[in-house]
C-alpha cells in the first residue's frame, strides 16, 4: 500500500512513522509546512519538503512585506495536489487536524477514492473543540475521514459524538511504542529510588508552576528534578526561600536533555508529577510507567485515567488548579512505601504493552485492516 504521510516535522511524527520502515508499506511525506531540509532518520521515505517559497533569496525581507510575502508563498491546496497527483497513494495520513486536515480538505473531497486517515494527539480535539474558529474546522473535517488513530480512547469516543463516522484503528501512544532498553539499565526497585521528578511546562495548557508551590508546602529533603521548565517556575524560584533550601535542580528546554537521559532519570526517581489543563494520553505518563516512576497525574477528560487506576498505581489529579491535592497526593504517595511496591509491580506488567515492538505491531496490523 502506498500510504502518503502529511504532517509537521514533530519527534512523534518520526517516532510513529520509524513503525512502518520493513513493513510492506511504501511510504511518503508531505512536509505540512513545506519546511527546508529532510528528515535523515527517515532516509527510507520518500519526502517533499520546501514547497512553500517561491524566491528563496532574500525571503527574510520579503517576509516584513504582507503583501510580498503572500505572493512568494505557494498554497498548500496546490503544492499538495500536486504532489498527490505525482504519488497516487492508496492513502493519506494525516497528523493533527488543524495543521494537516484542514488545509488540505477541499484536495481530499475532489479524490474520494483515496482513503484519508487522522491521528488525534493530545490537545487536537478535546482541547481545540472550545474554541469557535477550531471547532469549524472540526466540524467541517471528522465527517469526511474514513480511518482514525488516537493516542486515548477518550478521543476516538469524542470523534464519533463531533461527527467522524469512519472506522477507528485504534488507540496507541502517539510517537509509537517505547524501546524499553534505552536506558541500557535494569528498573530499579523502590528501595533504590529517591526524590521526585517533574514536568515543568507552564502555559495555556500546562500547570508545572502548580507543582513547584505544591512542593514548597512539603517538608521534604528529597532531590527534585523539573525537566522541561519553563522560566516563570525559574522566577517563582528566586521569589521563595523555602524553596531555596530545598534540594531542587531545573533543566530547560535549552539544556538540551535527551530523551535517554529523561527516561534513566525516571528510572531513579520514586515519583513522577505531570500537571496539566488538557491533554490526551501524556507521553511522560507513560514514560514514567515504563521506568517504574510512581505517576501522579492530571486527569482531564478522563484520559489519563485509562492508564492509572487511582490509588492502585498512581493518583490522579482532579483539578489541576488545586495545589493542595497536588501536595496531599504527593505526600501520600513518599510516605507509603508499601503503596509505591505494589504500584510498580502492576506499572511492570503495563509495561510490556507499551514497548515498541508490541505497539508496533498493533500499528502495522491497523493499517493492514484497510482496505
Amino acid at each position: 500500500m502506498r500510504v502518503l504521510m502529511v504532517s509537521m516535522n514533530s519527534i512523534h511524527f518520526r517516532r510513529w512513522t520509524s513503525q512502518l520502515e520493513d513493513s510492506g508499506h511504501e511510504v511518503f511525506w508531505f512536509d505540512a509546512l513545506g519546511a527546508e531540509g529532510t528528515i535523515k532518520e527517515l532516509s527510507w521515505v520518500t519526502q517533499k519538503t520546501d514547497w512553500r517559497l517561491r524566491i528563496k533569496k532574500g525571503r527574510y525581507w520579503i517576509k516584513k512585506i504582507p503583501f510580498l510575502k503572500r505572493l512568494n508563498e505557494r498554497p498548500i491546496e496546490k503544492a499538495f495536489e500536486t504532489y498527490l497527483k505525482e504519488v497516487q497513494p492508496d492513502v493519506v495520513h494525516s497528523f493533527v487536524l488543524y495543521m494537516s486536515c484542514a488545509p488540505i480538505l477541499e484536495v481530499m473531497k475532489k479524490y474520494k477514492h483515496i482513503k484519508w486517515i487522522y491521528s488525534a494527539w493530545g490537545n487536537d480535539l478535546f482541547y481545540y473543540q472550545n474554541f469557535p474558529t477550531y471547532r469549524k474546522e472540526i466540524d467541517a473535517v471528522l465527517p469526511h475521514l474514513d480511518y482514525m488513530f488516537a493516542d486515548c480512547k477518550r478521543d476516538l469516543a469524542l470523534a464519533r459524538k463531533l461527527g467522524f463516522i469512519g472506522e477507528t484503528l485504534g488507540d496507541f501512544p502517539g510517537g509509537g511504542g517505547y524501546h524499553l532498553d534505552l536506558i541500557d539499565q535494569p528498573i530499579k526497585s523502590v528501595a533504590e529510588r529517591s526524590g521526585i521528578i517533574v514536568k515543568g511546562y507552564q502555559g495555556e495548557k500546562h500547570r508545572g508552576l502548580n507543582v513547584l508551590k505544591a512542593i514548597e508546602l512539603l517538608d521534604i529533603s528529597e532531590p527534585v528534578t523539573f525537566f522541561s521548565a519553563d522560566k516563570k517556575l525559574l522566577e517563582y524560584y528566586e521569589t521563595s526561600d523555602i524553596l531555596k533550601d530545598k534540594n531542587i535542580i531545573f533543566y530547560t528546554p535549552e539544556d538540551g536533555m535527551t530523551h535517554q537521559e529523561l527516561c534513566r532519570k525516571m528510572n531513579s526517581a520514586l515519583v513522577y508529577v505531570g500537571n496539566n489543563v488538557s491533554d490526551g494520553m501524556p507521553n511522560t505518563l507513560l514514560e514514567a510507567i515504563c521506568f517504574g516512576a510512581f505517576p501522579i497525574q492530571s486527569n482531564p477528560g478522563g484520559a489519563s485515567a485509562e492508564m492509572i487506576d487511582h490509588g492502585k498505581n498512581g493518583f490522579l489529579i482532579d483539578d489541576c488548579e488545586n495545589i493542595e491535592e497536588i501536595n496531599g497526593h504527593i505526600q501520600a504517595a513518599l510516605y507509603n512505601k508499601e503503596l509505591l511496591i505494589k504500584a510498580q509491580e502492576h506499572n511492570m506488567k503495563l509495561r510490556n504493552s507499551l514497548s515498541y515492538e508490541q505497539v508496533r505491531e498493533g500499528v502495522i496490523t491497523a493499517y493492514n485492516r484497510i482496505k
